[in-house]
């Protein structure tokens, strides 16, 4: 028995990355328990599910990024269970398929309890797995992944939670999710400044290759500026409370982020893209809070 496998399987999952569904989740529970009850068996299968799918958009990636040749085993980064673990190809579309099919039942079980559009919503998100990665023109390799990436982590998976909650929508969520997006669009963002070079050989065209490494760590500082005054925004228009403000907490350290991409050092570039993970989970879990302290102080 290999006593390393549990270690690989944990390391394809790519653990880092996970606060781009861990931060949705929580807001969208933040945003439904102001003025709503919270139904926390819900929210607790809602954030296992979405961890769940995301794992797989993981694994398929590394999947079919090893098809295609593009990894290898003086890569940068997370990715690396098939080219450095030597797991095989077979074993990690049979561990993807094993989290989907625990995310699909996860997912009929919340439908039955709530509605069975938040099944095709999970089913519309399953899709969007997919085609990230696979196809003829994957989303991964083309400019429009942080976006992409952005919209469905962030508002949809804010505004499935919030209704898993609440049973309806608001303008409310969809506004307050636009800064988690912005965050989310910056994780990957920071994954492909990191993989520049290398997704540059493997004929990726990311957003980094297209407008450039500088120009791309400048946008990243700008999303994370718009992010914050966006929440500001929230706060001052009513739509959430002051107590939001605790995310402010962090502005300082975010703030500083986008200059550790300044250096051509492969372990030092690893480095910047956990610190732009981190302040993702930090604005979430401090808005998350905002909310919930936001929420008691309410009569």
């Amino acid at each position: 028995m290999n006593t390393q496998l549990p270690a690989i399987v944990w390391r394809l999952l790519r653990p880092p990355t996970l606060t781009a569904s861990i931060t949705p989740v929580l807001v969208g529970a933040g945003l439904a328990w102001q003025n709503h009850n919270a139904r926390a068996q819900l929210f607790w299968l809602t954030l296992v599910s979405a961890m769940l799918i995301q794992a797989a958009a993981n694994m398929l990636n590394e999947y079919f990024d090893h098809r295609r040749g593009l990894d290898n085993a003086d890569m940068v980064g997370i990715a690396g269970a098939i080219v450095r673990d030597r797991m095989h190809p077979r074993t990690v579309l049979a561990v993807t398929g094993a989290t989907l099919f625990a995310a699909a039942m996860l997912g009929a079980y919340i439908a039955w309890r709530t509605s069975w559009w938040v099944l095709a919503a999970g089913i519309l998100c399953t899709v969007f797995v997919y085609l990230y990665s696979a196809g003829p023109q994957p989303i991964s390799y083309t400019p429009f992944g942080e976006i992409t990436a952005g919209v469905v982590m962030g508002p949809a998976i804010i505004l499935i939670t919030y209704y898993i909650q609440v049973g309806s929508v608001s303008s409310t969520a969809a506004l307050a999710s636009v800064p988690i997006a912005i965050l989310i669009g910056c994780v990957l963002l920071a994954n492909n400044i990191r993989d520049i070079e290398h997704d540059a050989r493997g004929g990726r065209r990311t957003l980094p290759i297209t407008i450039g490494r500088d120009n791309a760590v400048r946008l990243l500082g700008l999303s994370f500026t718009i992010a914050y005054i966006w929440l500001i925004a929230l706060m001052a228009g009513g739509l959430v409370t002051w107590w939001a403000s605790l995310t402010l907490l962090f502005a300082p350290l975010a703030r500083r982020v986008p200059r550790k991409f300044n250096t051509r050092s492969a372990p030092e570039l690893q480095k910047a893209f956990k610190a732009v993970s981190q302040t993702l989970i930090a604005f979430g879990l401090l808005f998350f809070a905002g909310l919930i302290i936001g929420a008691i102080q309410i009569p």
